[in-house]
C-alpha cells in the first residue's frame, strides 16, 4: 500500500489539508482495497489551523518511510520554515520520496531549496511573491500543476484536486483515478498545463504621484479607441522613445502591453456582469476584431472569453 504523509504546518489552510486526505483516503483499487494509507504529520502534536486547533496523530518521523509527502498551503507563505521540518523534507527527498505541494504550500517547499532550478507553480495571486522571494525557481503562474518527476507543485483550491488525481493516475492508472474523480465530482481530463483562471484585479499602476498617473487615467477612459503608440505619446506630450522609457520605469511594462492588459481586465468585467456578445465586448474594449480580442484574451488569461464567462458570470 502506498503511504501518503501530509505535513501540517502552523497556519495550514484547512481546505488544502482536507483535499489530499479525502481524495487519497477514498481512493479504491479495482478489487475494492484502499490504495493509500494517509498520515497527517506535524512538528508538534497541536497546531493552529485558523478557525480551529488541529491535533496531528503523527510526528515528523512518519515522513521517513512515506512514499509521497504532501505540503498543503499556509496562511502566511513567507513565515520561517522550522529547521526540523526543512531537514525532514530534505532527507526525504534525498531518499527518493515524492514530494508535492498544494497552493501556497509551494513556499515552505521552496524554503528547503528543493525547487531551486525547477519550474513550479502556486496560487496565481501569490506567484509574484514566490518569484521575488525565490529567484532560483522558474515560477509559472499559468498552469494548474507542474510535475518535475520527484517534486510537484500545484496552484490554488481545485488545482490541488487535479494534482492528487494526477498522482493517483501515475500510481494506479486511469481507471482508479477516474473512480476517484467521480467520488470527488471532478473531471479527470483537466491536465496540468491547462491555465488557471487568472483574474487580473488591476493593471500595472504607477506609484502615487508618478508623472504618468494622468496618462494612465486617460488611457482607462479611452480603452475603446484605436490607440497607437504615437497617439499615446502625443497625449503625454512626449516622444515615443521617452514615453516607452518612462512607462518601463514607472509601470514595469510598455504602453501597449499596459493597454492590452487594461482592455482584457475591462473585458473580464463585462463578461462577468453582462450578456453582451463577445463581438460587442471586443468593440467596447478597443479591439479591431473579435478574432484579435479572443487571441489577446486567451494569451493573457489562458482561457477563451466564452469559457471565462461560463465560469465567472
Amino acid at each position: 500500500m502506498h503511504t501518503v504523509a501530509i505535513i501540517a504546518l502552523d497556519g495550514v489552510i484547512p481546505f488544502d489539508l482536507a483535499t489530499p486526505i479525502e481524495v487519497f483516503t477514498r481512493s479504491r483499487l479495482p478489487d475494492g482495497r484502499s490504495g493509500y494509507q494517509v498520515r497527517v504529520c506535524a512538528e508538534h502534536p497541536e497546531l493552529d489551523a485558523g478557525a480551529f486547533t488541529l491535533r496531528a496523530p503523527w510526528g515528523l518521523e512518519a515522513l521517513q518511510d512515506a512514499d509521497t509527502i504532501i505540503v498543503p498551503g499556509v496562511a502566511e507563505p513567507l513565515a520561517p520554515l522550522p529547521t526540523t521540518v526543512r531537514e525532514a523534507l530534505r532527507a526525504a527527498a534525498a531518499n527518493g520520496t515524492r514530494i508535492a505541494s498544494i497552493c501556497t504550500g509551494t513556499f515552505p517547499l521552496a524554503a528547503t531549496g528543493l525547487l531551486d532550478g525547477l519550474r513550479a507553480t502556486t496560487h496565481w495571486i501569490a506567484a509574484e511573491r514566490l518569484a521575488a522571494a525565490y529567484p532560483a525557481i522558474d515560477v509559472d503562474a499559468s498552469v494548474l500543476y507542474v510535475d518535475n518527476g520527484q517534486i510537484l507543485t500545484s496552484a490554488g483550491a481545485a488545482a490541488g484536486l487535479d494534482l492528487c488525481l494526477h498522482l493517483i493516475r501515475k500510481d494506479y492508472g486511469s481507471a482508479v483515478a477516474a473512480h476517484a474523480a467521480r467520488l470527488s465530482v471532478m473531471p479527470l481530463e483537466r491536465e496540468g498545463g491547462q491555465a488557471q483562471f487568472i483574474v487580473h484585479d488591476h493593471t500595472p499602476v504607477a506609484p502615487r504621484g508618478a508623472t504618468l498617473e494622468p496618462l494612465l487615467a486617460w488611457l482607462r477612459d479611452n480603452l475603446n479607441r484605436d490607440l497607437t503608440l504615437p497617439d499615446i505619446a502625443a497625449e503625454a506630450g512626449l516622444s515615443t522613445r521617452t514615453l516607452i522609457r518612462r512607462f518601463r520605469e514607472q509601470t514595469g511594462t510598455t504602453p501597449l502591453q499596459w493597454l492590452h492588459r487594461a482592455r482584457v481586465r475591462r473585458a473580464q468585467h463585462l463578461l462577468e456582469t453582462t450578456q453582451h456578445p463577445v463581438e460587442r465586448i471586443a468593440t467596447q474594449v478597443g479591439f479591431g476584431s473579435a478574432t484579435a480580442f479572443r487571441d489577446r484574451f486567451k494569451k493573457t488569461t489562458g482561457t477563451s472569453p466564452n469559457a471565462y464567462r461560463r465560469t465567472f458570470s
